[in-house]
């Protein structure tokens, strides 16, 4: 279900920028409220900057990096490899994907950002796969299952605040950004999955 309702969000958002459908109006509408709301924005700065290709995707690396280093001198589980390397892949289709789906959206952005290709968020894509990448390789070490589901939880919530803080700054439209949650919550299943069959394939534990 959770793959389906991706693809169909993020083609139902193109489809309206395409076709500069009914719900693009108020998508700008929605922009530029948030863009005149009372959010400070110096933290609706730091919130988008936290997408950037230097927060997310090297926080991601260092986990991954520690992980072999853990697996190395203490011994992991047989193929532990598998789901760091699945989610490594995903993080790393991010850019090309995106840069794909602007050039061929053309969509422009808000008032002050020149220029066109803003459609989907190249910034929100990054954060949802890197942080959410750091949250699934976490799971094994973290306490217990409840701690997990919290981490989960702040993940979405951190996952919002970039959001906000793209549209916040004029930096994106809110359709952008829901677009690139669509296509990294896909992303995401991808990694899990694909590091699922490597795993039966090769009789070891189960992916998260």
């Amino acid at each position: 279900m959770t793959p389906v309702a991706c693809v169909v969000l993020f083609a139902l958002c193109t489809w309206q920028v395409v076709t500069r459908g009914p719900v693009l109006a108020a998508d700008e509408r929605l922009g530029h409220r948030i863009r005149n709301s009372a959010f400070p924005e110096g933290l609706a700065e730091f919130l988008a900057d936290a997408g950037g290709m230097l927060v997310g995707p090297v926080l991601l690396a260092a986990l991954i990096a520690w992980q072999w280093w853990a697996a190395r001198r203490r011994g992991g589980t047989p193929y532990w490899w598998a789901l760091p390397l699945t989610t490594g892949i995903a993080m790393a289709l991010v850019p090309p994907l995106v840069s794909l789906a602007k050039v061929l959206t053309d969509r422009p952005g808000p008032p002050g950002m020149g220029g066109s290709g803003f459609f989907p968020s190249g910034h929100a894509a990054t954060a949802c796969v890197a942080f959410g990448a750091c949250v699934l390789l976490l799971r094994g070490a973290a306490a217990s299952l409840r701690l997990w589901w919290w981490l989960v939880g702040a993940c979405v919530v951190f996952n919002a605040g970039v959001g906000y803080g793209l549209v916040r700054r004029g930096y994106h439209w809110p359709l952008d950004v829901v677009a690139s949650w669509a296509l990294g919550v896909l992303l995401l299943w991808g990694a899990v999955t694909a590091a699922r069959v490597l795993l039966r394939r090769r009789g070891g534990a189960e992916a998260p």
